[in-house]
């Protein structure tokens, strides 16, 4: 039988999965089948719509090598595990002679421990283990979410967190769950043969496809330690998202709270000297982090450089000494040494890494009102990193709707840690890049708007013809709007202002859990939706509900954000331009995920409106406004109320 082309593998799939075959999408499998083929690199830039899991999962599995699918968000993971893989594996079967398996693999955390759950979490306050279970009062919101857990474990096949519903709090999760440094191990663990997190790494070592998350891959190339099997191919969706997950991961922080805990853990473990001493370093960094003022630290301060070598030490002293000890007091003395050895072990680690000061790495105090202050090291850039740990020794095809900034792939490609595409050179990965473009007819189905005339936005103050503008915006598209600012206090303002001012309902972020917040948005047409960060990325409201998308500012960092800064910093003192590289391409990635809030399906209609002069007015608005969709561009505030009313109208017709 000759082997199938790869057109009949994505028409079967396409057809399996009730979609619509798209130029896109083919352009896109057989971009990406060719570099699986020449074991080459990829980036893919694939609008809404074009139906790119399917545009990388076709070629993917076709091949028949085993391939590593990383994305962010939950919402795509459980679509590709529950909705996309297994009706394309049913389509491809006749056709491949084969029956790929898949996998959904995450960090040990996200799965429940039955040693946790049976035996209880090590207790830091006093000896022995605390049975979380009898601790809780019944009649609590704790209680409740805990015993819930307990019959939950009898029943669930996976113990995956993401597979209870209704789900539980995080500090009911944290009773019974743990980290990979907490662990036992399943040798040593009595519930060894029934864990859930060995179950899924044995299922994703049979499996041709492993679907993990951004993070979980980061763990997996920082660390050194293979959490992921082996794999010839890597496909990395919510290609946008990667560098600051990849950035997160390689973070650490101190707190007080947590060195005390680690103090609490130790103490009962440890002869008497080494507790002393790390109870003594931990009261020493406790009165320095009290006067601690947030902000970048060029050079650790001396009495914080003190502070940070006695945890150090007194941290290696206490896991060398952990590791002799046996108290016949404590319980269960395997688990609660190694929640212990775990807590001491980060704080050695991130002491000594601010202590040693590399220039590659940024510190900086924080103030948190609820958890009081912290210092924070991350690496200054992960490109190298990337570049060393992710483009070794594999293919890698990289895809998001928004990785083209400024018209090209070169700003998101550096920050990956490639050189621009076309270069050549013994140890530069090659790449191309791809832009298999949009089923949706931009100019014809949305307009952007530039409010050219308001007042620059300052960094402090009301911004009351912002607000005027935004009133009659909403007014004229009856409601409908989803609203996109750059802080939180902003946010809360502007829905303040528009409850006052009209009828509309105000949905405004952290007033109720964000899924309820999306759901009863998309519910009411008539309804408005306020909020920040998550909002710009995770809204997917098609149809009459959502036919203004307005942005209050250009969403530039933060001048006093400690690590964009720097990172702005060491970009011009290598002589290039330090706001484009960081800030502008910062500000761009989020606009371009912003306006794609708007256009969802392909009868979708409406404005995105940005009330900040400068999308029109400054030299970097260009590119600003080459990196968003090619919506029909106004400046006039007539035109923009024209058309909302006409779309409002037309919408209430359709009704």
């Amino acid at each position: 039988m000759t082997k199938p082309s790869l057109p009949e593998l994505l028409h079967a799939a396409v057809a399996a999965v009730g979609g619509t075959e798209r130029p896109g999408q083919v352009s896109m499998a057989e971009a990406v089948a060719e570099a699986v083929d020449d074991n080459a690199h990829l980036l893919v830039q694939a609008g809404t719509g074009t139906g790119k899991s399917l545009g990388y999962l076709v070629p993917a599995l076709a091949h028949g090598e085993r391939v590593v699918v990383a994305t962010a968000t939950l919402a795509l993971q459980r679509q590709l595990v529950e909705r996309d893989l297994p009706r394309t594996v049913e389509a491809l079967h006749p056709l491949l002679r084969r029956r790929p398996q898949f996998a959904m693999l995450k960090g040990r955390s996200n799965y429940l421990c039955l040693h946790r759950l049976h035996e209880g979490a090590p207790q830091d306050e006093e000896e022995g283990l605390f049975d979380q279970f009898e601790a809780a009062a019944p009649s609590s919101k704790l209680g409740q979410d805990l015993l819930r857990l307990r019959d939950w474990s009898d029943e669930t096949e996976t113990g995956d967190r993401d597979d209870l519903t209704p789900g539980v709090s995080d500090r009911a999760w944290a009773q019974i769950s743990v980290s990979s440094r907490e662990c036992i191990g399943a040798t040593k663990c009595a519930y060894g043969a029934e864990c859930f997190a060995e179950a899924a790494r044995e299922r994703a070592k049979l499996a041709d496809v492993v679907v993990t998350n951004h993070a979980l891959l980061a763990i997996d190339a920082i660390e050194g330690a293979p959490v992921l099997p082996k794999h010839e191919v890597l496909i990395v969706d919510e290609a946008h998202e990667l560098v600051s997950r990849v950035t997160g991961v390689a973070t650490g922080e101190l707190t007080p709270g947590q060195v005390n805990r680690a103090v609490r853990r130790a103490a009962k473990l440890v002869n008497e000297k080494a507790a002393d001493a790390l109870l003594t370093a931990s009261e020493g960094f406790e009165r320095v982090m009290e006067l601690a003022l947030p902000g970048r630290l060029e050079e650790v301060p001396e009495d914080l450089g003190y502070a940070l070598m006695a945890l150090r030490d007194a941290a290696r002293t206490v896991i060398s000494a952990l590791g002799g000890t046996r108290d016949k007091s404590v319980q269960d003395e395997d688990a609660v040494r190694k929640q212990a050895m775990a807590s001491v072990e980060s704080i050695h680690g991130v002491a000594e890494r601010i202590t040693q000061g590399s220039e590659y790495d940024v510190v900086w105090y924080e103030r948190h009102d609820r958890f009081g202050a912290s210092v924070r090291v991350a690496p200054l850039s992960v490109s190298g990193l990337l570049r060393e740990k992710l483009f070794a020794d594999r293919s890698v095809v990289l895809t998001s709707a928004t990785l083209k900034l400024g018209g090209d792939f070169n700003g998101v490609g550096a920050s990956l840690g490639l050189a621009p595409e076309g270069t050549a050179g013994d140890d530069i990965p090659q790449w191309k890049g791809l832009d298999v473009g949009s089923p949706f007819d931009y100019p014809k189905q949305g307009i952007l708007y530039v409010a050219r005339h308001l007042d620059t936005p300052g960094r402090e103050g009301s911004r009351t013809d912002m607000l005027d503008e935004l009133a009659e915006l909403v007014e004229a598209a009856g409601g409908r709007t989803l609203g996109l600012f750059s802080s939180m206090r902003a946010a809360q303002a502007a829905a303040e202002e528009m409850r006052g001012r009209q009828d509309k309902p105000v949905l405004l972020q952290g007033e109720e859990t964000l899924g309820e917040l999306i759901k009863n948005f998309a519910a009411d047409p008539e309804t408005c939706l306020f909020g920040t960060l998550s909002l710009w990325q995770g809204v997917d409201v098609p149809g009459p509900s959502c036919q203004l998308v307005v942005m209050d500012r250009i969403p530039f960092p933060r001048p006093d954000d400690p690590l964009m800064s720097a990172r702005q910093k060491a970009v011009e003192e290598a002589g290039g331009n330090g706001f484009m590289a960081v800030a502008a391409t910062h500000a761009a990635l989020l606009m371009a995920q912003g306006a794609g809030r708007l256009v969802r399906a392909m009868g979708d209609k409406g404005v995105v409106a940005v009330l900040d002069p400068r999308l029109a007015n400054a030299r970097y608005g260009s590119y600003l406004r080459a990196s968003l969709p090619d919506f029909w561009y106004t400046t006039d505030r007539n035109q923009a109320r024209r058309s909302l009313a006409a779309i409002d109208a037309a919408a209430k017709t359709a009704q």
